[in-house]
């Protein structure tokens, strides 16, 4: 039996399980953006904006809309309401940050991915072998995750906003409590 292809608009075209995969994760961001919003209102950390404008681009500001940081409001919101500046140095610094961003992910964790998938590819795996895999992958998430939010850092202060910093080496840290603080701050 012949297989029917999807229908396409606008040019695009989608399986609709990828559907069932992709809209969840968008619309979780918006919803964790959204929720910050809120939380930070209620806590009086900060006045509700006065435009459906300026909230609408804290929730959809799109250089972290992928991979975040999902931002507090109280740091963010603020931000929205007033022209954005730029000079050369947030040039620099945000031209940096996506350099570092980039380095993080295609170097430090494409490489570790490789070695991660190698060390599971055989039939038989190791004890050293899984060893190696669980360091690999720990640090090509991290790298993935870290690259992807200095990005969006860098991107975003090259457009005059200022993201907040999303890891703090977290490998460092002495404890689960201090590990958990320094992950996805």
């Amino acid at each position: 039996a012949r297989r029917s292809r999807p229908p396409q608009r606008l040019g695009l075209q989608a399986e609709p399980w990828q559907l069932n995969v992709v809209l969840p994760v968008g619309i979780s961001f918006y919803t964790f953006q959204a929720m910050s919003y809120t939380v930070d209102v209620y806590r009086r950390k900060m006045e509700p904006v006065d435009r459906l404008a300026d909230f609408a681009l804290f929730v959809s500001f799109f250089p972290q809309l992928v991979a975040g940081p999902i931002e507090r409001a109280s740091h963010l919101a603020p931000q929205m309401t007033r022209k954005p500046r730029v000079g050369l140095a947030d040039f620099y610094d945000g031209g940096w940050l996506i350099f570092w961003g980039l380095f993080k992910k295609m170097v430090i964790a494409d490489n570790m991915a490789d070695i991660a998938t190698q060390a599971y590819a055989g039939p038989y795996v190791a004890g050293g072998d899984v060893w190696i895999g669980v360091v690999a992958f720990a640090f090509q998430i991290y790298a993935d995750f870290s690259g992807y939010s200095d990005i969006a850092r860098g991107a975003a202060k090259m457009l005059g906003y200022d993201l907040m910093l999303n890891f703090r080496v977290p490998y460092f840290a002495l404890n689960p409590k201090e590990f958990w603080a320094r992950w996805h701050i």
